[in-house]
């Protein structure tokens, strides 16, 4: 077990939601109903665990019995917790239980190789958009989804180190401030969930995923090229060396180091058969057209 990772015991809630995106399950305890609500209807599409056994528990308690209904604060615990994380206000509930959803993947997956990224495909190929948090990735996964591609993933991109393949984990697109607004005039109420204001990212509000995104969630697809997407910038594309593309790709994974061997063959075979390329851009619309002529050039 890592230094600061501590693992609980079994979920002691009053109300539980299970879930499988992708090939992970996920069973969600919290000690109020408002968060289960927002996960039942962000997911209501989404099947229930392999045999209705998950992965990863992600637990949502109170600190305290009456916190429970004085000034209600949302503590995060599950099978791996970080003990000096600050509990969110329950109004952000869903906000807490997708963070303990991707604490349980960056501690505890072991599986595939994780890389903080989205990924769309088109035609069983896969491009991988990855940079650092606020690079707008999530909005820009979003449009494109909107315009063709299939949303494989949103927040990690998981690497199968013995194939290759990029396997499919569409949980509900995190869009942030100004990327609430470009995709809430795109799509119905419907596919939108509460609008959470005052996080520390800002305005969230999560998109969810449309059907063909959940009906092919088991389909893997072969990496293409990555992308290294970064919003607010005047027009430019370049290519991205082998060396740098693979000290970003370390940054990127959560558990490259625990992979050990695994996971630098993985990011050395990507590095050395994928072609990849940075983009600047000042709005959406010219990203989207980047987009589509690095695709095009491939």
């Amino acid at each position: 077990m890592r230094a600061g990772v501590l693992r609980t015991g079994a979920l002691s809630v009053r109300h539980v939601f299970s879930v499988r995106v992708g090939p992970v399950g996920f069973r969600i305890g919290s000690d109020w109903r408002a968060p289960i609500a927002a996960l039942e209807r962000v997911y209501a599409a989404y099947p229930a665990p392999h045999g209705g056994i998950a992965d990863f528990s992600v637990r949502l308690f109170a600190a305290r019995p009456w916190r429970r209904f004085v000034r209600p604060a949302v503590m995060i615990g599950g099978d791996y917790v970080l003990p000096e994380a600050a509990p969110l206000p329950l109004a952000q509930g869903l906000l807490a239980a997708e963070m303990g959803m991707n604490l349980q993947m960056a501690l505890g997956q072991r599986h595939y190789l994780l890389l903080h990224a989205a990924v769309v495909e088109r035609e069983g190929q896969a491009m991988i958009l990855t940079g650092a948090s606020g690079a707008g990735k999530s909005t820009l996964a979003a449009l494109l989804s909107l315009r063709g591609w299939r949303l494989m993933a949103d927040e990690f991109a998981l690497i199968d180190p013995r194939t290759g393949l990029v396997h499919a984990f569409p949980r509900a697109v995190s869009l942030k401030n100004a990327g609430v607004a470009t995709i809430a005039a795109e799509v119905p109420e419907r596919r939108l969930g509460p609008l959470l204001a005052h996080t520390p990212k800002g305005t969230i509000r999560h998109l969810i995923p449309d059907t063909t995104a959940v009906a092919k969630m088991d389909c893997p697809a072969r990496p293409a090229a990555i992308l290294f997407p970064s919003f607010g910038y005047a027009r430019a594309t370049r290519a991205v060396l082998p060396s740098e593309v693979f000290v970003r790709l370390t940054q990127a994974s959560t558990n490259y180091v625990a992979l050990g061997e695994r996971g630098f063959d993985t990011l050395t075979r990507m590095v050395t058969t994928l072609p990849a390329f940075a983009i600047d851009y000042p709005d959406t619309n010219t990203a989207i057209d980047q987009v589509e002529a690095a695709w095009a050039a491939l």
